[in-house]
């Protein structure tokens, strides 16, 4: 998917949805029916701004916008669940393990060692969870 908001027609829920669908797949998904029963509106929004707006932009293409996230996340140091979605949305629009670790480790010079390594487990987990799915 190249990101663009130059279809007028499409909404912005409906340019979400398919971003979301390119870049986060099932995982997307399943974050957007988790919050159906709770909270139906952030679950939309999640659709309309970050994904129809920001993710759809021209500028950056989906591989770079996965590794800042990742790069963002990982700084945080406490959103573990978001990182190990956007670890696999980053394998899913073409960033290696190697680029995943490598932006990883890059952030402990930044947001330190206790967010970096936080970090790679979260990766270590979903590297193990997909390997075991595939094979």
């Amino acid at each position: 998917m190249t990101p663009s908001t130059s279809n007028p027609e499409e909404s912005r829920l409906e340019r979400g949805r398919k971003a979301l669908a390119a870049i986060d797949g099932q995982a997307g998904d399943k974050v957007v029916a988790a919050l159906a029963d709770i909270a139906p509106d952030f679950a939309r929004y999640i659709l309309e701004f970050p994904f129809g707006d920001i993710y759809s932009r021209p500028g950056l293409d989906l591989r770079a916008r996965e590794i800042a996230t990742i790069a963002a996340l990982t700084a945080m140091g406490n959103a573990t669940p978001q990182l190990k979605v956007h670890i696999e949305a980053g394998l899913n629009v073409g960033i290696t393990r190697d680029e995943i670790i490598e932006t990883m480790m890059q952030m402990a010079v930044y947001a330190g060692f206790p967010a970096a390594l936080n970090a790679l487990f979260a990766a270590k987990d979903v590297f193990a969870d997909l390997d075991s799915a595939t094979g």
